[in-house]
């Protein structure tokens, strides 16, 4: 088993395919490593050589933010948007849709499970 940047890439997939499970690569990502390591896309992952995962880690470390390194950026980017207080911050704080999306109707995911609220009793005669 290929072991790349702490990820256990699965042997049986092709080689385009298995860059993918990298958190940081898709499919995009995965074509150009490969073109610039020289190994073909269709090259299934069990049968790389030390040699090529030898290229393909020095293109991974050199070109590219990966796995726990981008996972940090990125909750360093979202922590600076709080910080600051834009709208973007604000809508992350409090778990809302960033984006803009409608909250009225959807935003399940994002909002959590429904909350019902009670209707007031009417005063009985």
């Amino acid at each position: 088993m290929a072991r790349i940047v702490g990820v256990d890439l699965p042997k049986n997939k092709r080689g385009e395919i298995g860059l993918t499970y990298i958190y940081g690569i898709g499919r995009s990502s995965a074509r150009r490593i490969l073109t610039e390591a020289g190994i073909d896309f269709d090259k299934k992952v069990q049968d790389w050589d030390d040699d090529d995962l030898g290229k393909i880690r020095n293109i991974l470390l050199s070109d590219f933010k990966v796995e726990g390194e981008l996972r940090s950026s990125v909750q360093m980017n979202i922590k600076r948007l709080m910080d600051i207080g834009c709208y973007r911050g604000i809508r992350h704080r409090n778990g809302l849709p960033v984006r803009g999306q409608s909250t009225k109707n959807n935003a399940r995911t994002r909002k959590g499970k429904k909350k019902t609220v009670a209707n007031k009793k009417k005063a009985t005669k």
